[in-house]
């Protein structure tokens, strides 16, 4: 039989207890996982997954608005557009103070 060594680690219970739900219903046990996941490593000399920055969470990008908030906005918007209400981009750069010389 192989030896094996002991790795004691901290972690966040959450996160923990979300992969280990995950993990069960997969039927892997979560030293087995460690294990998958130290072999990958070894095996290909890096990380065996994508690193990323995660997109914001929603409430963030939508400054919390419900989805109803979001549709009379946008829908506003398209009312302006049918209007004629519009004004040039340069207008929009004069109005927010962007400098002719910026790259936009």
């Amino acid at each position: 039989m192989e030896k094996t060594a002991t790795l004691n680690l901290r972690v966040n219970p959450v996160i923990k207890q979300n992969a280990e739900q995950v993990l069960k219903q997969l039927g892997i046990p979560m030293a087995t996982a460690v294990d998958m996941f130290l072999r990958q490593v070894s095996l290909t000399k890096s990380i065996p997954f994508k690193l990323e920055v995660p997109m914001a969470p929603r409430d963030l990008i939508f400054d919390g608005k419900s989805p109803d908030e979001i549709k009379t906005i946008l829908q506003q918007g398209l009312d302006d557009i049918d209007k004629g209400n519009l004004i040039s981009f340069e207008e929009v750069k004069k109005q927010i103070g962007i400098l002719q010389n910026e790259n936009i």
